[in-house]
């Protein structure tokens, strides 16, 4: 039965047949509405009598037929359904949403069917709704039509069978952005101080502001007398921000740190500060982030937003300025970590974007965004004890003492528990006596101190870097900070005329790197001479030569990780060597042995997973398995390999893999409401993921708000690849086997693993019943 239509006798909705179908939900929903009365079929149905049929499933007086392909359809104009917005959203979730999740997905037992009275009858005539899609879909509508205060609406039913790529870009491009925004000052800090991660049990807002910006502290201390039910602690930090012993003792007190603000009119005749806006990742990470940035800003530029893109940048130069670095994530526990740098691709990206109107305005800010870098770069990088001199490769190796205090509450007690023993206390106690220094534990030390790397290295967490991360020159970095020194130059060459100056004074790193240039105390200052492009050139040369030395294997054609301690290479198989074709620093034969020898060991149905299962090895109940490893894909890995391939030349294999993982996408897409999560398992195509913190981005009713930052940003990038027809197929969720054969680039053990586990609702309902079980 449709749902009842409670509106005044004699009314019938007055719709515009010519508004935009295919738009956001504040354009679609946010006129009032309108009526006027008129002659209808009868209204006598909405007192109380409906003549129409009610599907009792199970039972013999279940009459309605299906819908045939030769069934009488409108052609005089798109069909359009008058619907009482609450009456619906209870009989859809009512019928449909069979485990109570406020989703409509494949795994509900619904009827899948139902229907929703014509506009055109003013509710009278009715017409079925059916399959999961239409029927999220319509879920959505509703939930966004309620946003807007709207009780009844007349819906296009082209937005419940809209093209789902379509669909999906739109949200992404209209809504995902604008839900992840935040901005750190009086308006939005409610939001932003927010934080999933902070277990200490005290919730009070508080916010750090740099050493040397008087005027930020002072409106912060403003912000906090003019909102008293916020409760806001604003303090300052010292100068040297980044100290491990100062870090730790924030840890009890954790809190936002302050970003970049411009000043701006107050309305009143006189000035004030307004944070510029940035994207967040979602989920439990309300943060600004290092490298979820970079791959944010790439789907950013895609849909246009390159203001948005360019205040992340600001930002960074900020916290490079006033806390050393561009920090893992705008919190006081990150204020010791980094992770991947990105800066000058992401400056030099959106740079070749902005307005041509005011050149030299742009030229500035790409000037403090280089001058940004190369402090980072020698302060950071080529500095100990990220360096090691003896190779001159770098590592994550950051400084902090303890024990990480933005994971979950458990998530070391495996680690902590032989220790507890060992001095007869409980996990929580000795916890607290080693954080504070009463205990010593050496071996501990040791492996907190690859864990911290683990954490910069923002593959958190992998077998690839088990009590090891610390001493490894990975791939990834060397590859990102031969990027580095490639843009440093070309920027400077072709922007600044081959000569910048640096204006803030730091130690320049001795170059070519050695033991006994690093021994020696005596460093250059950055302010006693220009920058040119020869230097950085030589550098980037000089980079790529190490590469070779310790990272390329011949062999397996692959770069593997190098360990500066055991001296050898660590033979773990990581997608991460493709990032060598991203940075450009593979030599043409290189890229052809990786793309025809090594690229199959990766590729999946789902696209490229992070590691190979042999390298990742057995997994078991005292072993399990970890979030980048075999077999889950991230979008990193996809859009690094994506532009690699496409700058050697090898187009086809780039879009035949962004075919594979946008499909992966959209199935999930189609089959679950809408869901765009964080990370998938790309050889079950399923985003119902177990590991470690499980997956971020499916905890919503009724419509996706967010979906996942660098997630979306994959969708946007990946479209950019695919030829029309590829659109289309995908569209239609076209299994890659079916568009490319079933044998494309895959080994048969990956071919044979697909066949046995790719079915979305066998594994969505082995998932459920696996959850359901008791502990």
């Amino acid at each position: 039965m449709a749902p009842t239509l409670n509106h005044p006798t004699g009314v019938t909705f007055v719709d515009d047949g010519h508004r935009p179908v295919h738009v956001d939900a504040a354009t679609y929903y946010g006129g009032g509405e309108a009526f006027t009365r008129s002659r209808t079929y009868s209204h006598s149905h909405i007192h109380g009598y409906n003549p129409k049929r009610t599907p009792l499933f199970e039972e013999d007086t279940h009459m309605r037929a299906r819908r045939m392909s030769h069934d009488e359809k409108s052609v005089t104009s798109p069909r359009r359904f008058l619907i009482d917005v609450e009456e619906t959203i209870r009989v859809v979730l009512e019928q449909e949403d069979t485990d109570g999740d406020f989703q409509i997905s494949i795994t509900d037992a619904g009827p899948k069917m139902m229907a929703l009275g014509t506009a055109t009858s003013n509710g009278f005539k009715t017409f079925d709704v059916r399959g999961t899609y239409m029927l999220s879909n319509l879920l959505q509508e509703l939930a966004l039509a309620r946003d807007h205060g709207r009780k009844r609406i007349v819906l296009d039913e082209a937005r419940l069978s809209e093209n789902p790529v379509d669909r999906l870009s739109r949200m992404i491009k209209n809504s995902f952005w604008h839900s992840l925004t935040r901005r750190i000052d009086g308006d939005g800090l409610e939001i932003i101080t927010a934080d999933p991660k902070n277990r200490t049990g005290r919730v009070q807002p508080r916010i750090y502001v740099p050493h040397g910006e008087p005027a930020m502290a002072e409106y912060y201390r403003k912000v906090a007398r003019e909102k008293p039910h916020m409760n806001l602690d604003v303090q300052v930090l010292p100068p040297k921000p980044d100290d491990a012993i100062f870090v730790k003792s924030l840890n009890s007190k954790p809190g936002l740190l302050a970003l970049a603000m411009n000043e701006v009119d107050d309305g009143k005749g006189g000035r004030t500060l307004k944070g510029i806006p940035f994207i967040v990742p979602g989920a439990r990470f309300n943060e600004l982030y290092n490298w979820d940035s970079y791959f944010i800003s790439l789907g950013l530029l895609v849909d246009g937003q390159v203001t948005m893109a360019k205040g992340m940048v600001d930002h960074f130069i900020f916290e490079i300025k006033h806390y050393g670095k561009i920090l893992n994530g705008s919190r006081s526990y990150y204020l010791c970590r980094t992770q991947p740098p990105f800066l000058t691709d992401m400056a030099l990206q959106i740079y070749n974007q902005l307005d041509r109107s005011d050149v030299e305005s742009n030229r500035q800010w790409l000037k403090r965004a280089i001058q940004a870098a190369i402090k980072e770069y020698h302060t950071i990088w080529v500095a100990e004890p990220r360096i090691d001199p003896k190779t001159g490769l770098s590592r994550y190796r950051p400084d902090g003492l303890g024990i990480p205090p933005e994971t979950e509450a458990t998530h070391f007690t495996h680690i902590l528990e032989p220790y507890a023993e060992k001095h007869g206390i409980s996990v929580l106690e000795f916890s607290e006596k080693y954080n504070n220094g009463v205990l010593k534990e050496p071996a501990l030390d040791e492996y907190f101190l690859h864990d911290r790397a683990v954490r910069e290295s923002g593959h958190d967490t992998t077998y690839r870097f088990e009590k090891r991360c610390a001493n490894l020159g990975t791939i990834d970095l060397q590859a990102l900070l031969y990027k580095y020194e490639v843009d440093i130059g070309t920027a400077i060459r072709e922007v600044f005329d081959d000569e910048l100056e640096l204006e803030e004074e730091f130690d320049l790193a001795p170059f070519p790197p050695s033991v006994e240039a690093y021994r020696n105390p005596y460093r250059e200052c950055s302010t006693s001479r220009l920058q040119n492009s020869d230097e950085w050139f030589e550098r980037a040369d000089h980079r790529r030569e190490m590469i070779d030395k310790y990272l390329w294997n011949e062999n397996k054609k692959l770069y593997f990780d190098y360990d500066t301690v055991l001296e050898k290479q660590s033979l773990y198989e990581s997608v991460t060597a493709f990032w060598a074709l991203w940075a450009g620093c593979a030599s043409e034969e290189q890229c052809w042995k990786l793309v025809s020898q090594s690229l199959k060991k990766f590729e999946v149905l789902g696209g490229l997973v992070s590691g190979t299962e042999e390298s990742r090895g057995k997994i078991s109940l005292d072993r399990p398995n970890r979030q980048w490893d075999y077999p889950y894909a991230w979008p990193p890995h996809q859009i690094m390999t994506w532009v690699g391939l496409e700058r050697y030349g090898y187009l086809e294999d780039a879009q035949r893999l962004s075919y594979r993982f946008l499909y992966m996408m959209t199935t999930a897409f189609v089959d679950f409401n809408g869901v765009v999560p964080e990370k998938f398992d790309a050889v079950r195509l399923s985003h119902l993921v177990d590991a470690e913190y499980g997956n971020q981005g499916l905890d919503f009713k009724m419509v996706p708000r967010e979906g996942f930052g660098w997630m979306n940003s994959a969708y946007q990038v990946g479209l950019s690849f695919l030829t029309t027809h590829m659109r289309r197929a995908v569209a239609t969720c076209t299994s890659p086997e079916v568009l490319f054969g079933s044998s494309a680039n895959l080994d048969n053990a990956v071919i044979q693993a697909a066949h046995a586990a790719t079915d979305p609702l066998g594994l969505a309902m082995e998932s459920l019943n696996i959850a359901s079980v008791p502990a």
